[in-house]
């Protein structure tokens, strides 16, 4: 899994872009996720909202959602996108997340987002 990171302070965010660099880094997102479609690597991508969307749920009375605004693991505050991919060493996976890394900003300059790469787990088998 392949995280996409951006800094607490949306303020410098892609609202502040020009319509040519927002139209640029769109692009850059489409033409990345179908390179790892074409090779097979892709398993599911998606993009998250801004953090200031996000909500915790808990169960209360009888299991009925309690809403807050709150408090977040620290991941809240930063992630903003994921994918997940299928490859075969975790070389690739960070050769897939530099590139991801590298997606233009204000002025088509690389942004150098933070990519985490953690790998997924997976179930137990039947047998443990």
């Amino acid at each position: 899994m392949l995280m996409m990171h951006t800094p607490a302070d949306t303020s410098a965010g892609m609202e502040s872009w020009s319509p040519e660099d927002v139209k640029a880094h769109i692009e850059f997102q489409h033409a990345f996720d179908a390179e790892l479609r074409a090779a097979g690597e892709m398993v599911f991508n998606e993009g998250l909202t801004f953090p200031d969307q996000a909500r915790i749920v808990r169960a209360g009375q009888a299991g009925a959602p309690v809403v807050t605004d709150g408090p977040f693991a620290e991941a809240k505050e930063f992630l903003i996108g994921f994918w997940i991919v299928d490859v075969d060493s975790a070389e690739r996976a960070y050769a897939i997340a530099a590139h991801a890394s590298a997606a233009p900003g204000a002025g088509g300059a690389p942004l150098n987002i933070p990519i985490e790469v953690r790998p997924i787990v997976g179930a137990p088998s039947a047998d443990a």
